[in-house]
């Protein structure tokens, strides 16, 4: 039997290389002042395929995600560490007893972690179910074999039997080890049935009794340095240390496709110029860009003044326009999250990794290819995720955004 999966569009680098469900009644997210677990976090830029190309990427992104909307008691949190390669989140991950560490891409919109079975070790708790599995990440695809084995996230949370995919084959990935994923539940929906599904590793932890919410606080700090530590991901809470003020939340729209992801609906004004009325879109670990809808893009591109950049397909601005930029405000509910003019801009000491030129200044605010009134009409990137402490709430079926000490940051 052959159970097939959709996600959206990844990009690894050599092989293959969390929130979600349950609803269950609870309080507010448990605040951790200090989090059990706090590991090092790395942004690495990958380049290992030449220049990156970061519109085409997040575009394709976007393409695939719409698409598969179309198709179809001693309890603790704790957190692990996140590389950002300016495309995806890389986390060292254990899986097996003893265990083997795997770097896996860490993303919030698919939901079965997978393994590529050149690097897999096979242990005492690795089990082979028998059941063939085909994903797709969009332009990428897989296959392989379901597993159930122990994975382990940093030192202190074990997950026994959690399914995972060993895959044999792999088409458009390089780099890692696998993926690490923890989207919604029903983005692993087994397609043939659909009311089975295979639990995320955010779903068992909490149904092993080892987080007591389905919740994953993300933070991460703008770095302008190729690699660097920077981030962290919690389980089963947030961490008050990470962000000021206190965290605010919006309910996850129910608005198809974004209602398939992590989906809020929010409008964005530039100043005090509206761009973008309410509409719904997603938050995505693993778009870089800050995608909106193409009449939004153009009313942007005019209020900035920008020029389009054959290149790097990215809006470039002068210096004397970088000092005229006002803010980019994110309308969620009755909060408002202000990207400043620094935060709206490619980190400058970068501008070569994306095929730029050192003596221009990026804008990471582009086209996400459609027009307003899709239902998916932006998608807040690495770049928003940056600047912003976000919680992916599944317990209360929420979102939350709260700022943080690099809000405002002059780094880019």
């Amino acid at each position: 039997m052959i159970i097939i999966f959709r996600y959206h569009s990844i990009m690894f680098p050599a092989v293959l290389t969390t929130l979600l469900l349950a609803l269950s009644i609870a309080a507010s997210p448990v605040e951790i002042r200090d989090s059990p677990i706090t590991l090092p976090i790395a942004r690495r830029l990958n380049t290992s395929g030449g220049t990156m190309n970061l519109l085409q990427h997040d575009q394709s992104r976007a393409t695939a995600l719409k698409a598969f909307g179309r198709d179809s008691l001693g309890r603790r949190s704790g957190s692990i560490p996140v590389t950002n390669d300016a495309v995806d989140y890389v986390a060292s991950v254990g899986i097996g007893n003893p265990a083997t560490t795997y770097n896996l891409i860490v993303v919030n919109s698919c939901s079965i972690t997978c393994v590529d079975a050149t690097t897999y070790v096979k242990t005492s708790t690795s089990v082979d179910t028998g059941k063939a599995i085909a994903v797709t990440y969009g332009s990428g695809s897989l296959s392989g074999t379901e597993y159930t084995d122990t994975v382990t996230l940093g030192s202190e949370l074990t997950i026994i039997q959690q399914p995972i995919v060993v895959a044999s084959t792999s088409f458009g990935f390089t780099g890692v080890d696998g993926v690490l994923c923890i989207g919604p539940l029903d983005l692993g929906e087994v397609q043939a049935d659909p009311s089975t599904t295979i639990p995320t590793v955010t779903d068992n932890l909490y149904s092993q009794g080892i987080i007591s919410q389905i919740v994953v606080g993300i933070s991460f700090e703008p770095t302008t340095s190729e690699s660097d530590t920077n981030g962290e991901l919690t389980f089963g809470g947030t961490d008050a240390t990470k962000y000021t003020g206190a965290i605010a939340y919006t309910p996850l729209t129910t608005t198809y496709p974004s209602s398939y992801y992590w989906g809020i609906n929010e409008s964005i004004t530039y100043g005090t110029t509206t761009i973008l009325s309410e509409t719904a879109g997603i938050i995505d670990t693993g778009t870089t860009l800050i995608l909106i809808a193409t009449n939004a893009f153009s009313l942007y591109q005019s209020a900035t003044g920008a020029t389009l950049d054959d290149t790097t397909g990215l809006l470039r601005i002068t210096s004397t326009q970088y000092s005229a930029l006002e803010n980019l405000n994110f309308n969620v509910g009755s909060s408002t999250y202000a990207l400043t003019p620094n935060g709206q801009i490619w980190p400058r000491s970068l501008n070569t990794y994306i095929g730029g030129s050192t003596s221009y200044i990026y804008l990471i605010v582009n086209s996400i290819g459609t027009p307003s009134g899709e239902g998916l009409d932006f998608i807040n990137g690495y770049t928003f995720l940056e600047r912003f402490y976000t919680v992916l709430d599944t317990t209360n079926s929420q979102v939350g955004f709260a700022t943080t000490a690099y809000t405002n940051a002059t780094t880019n």
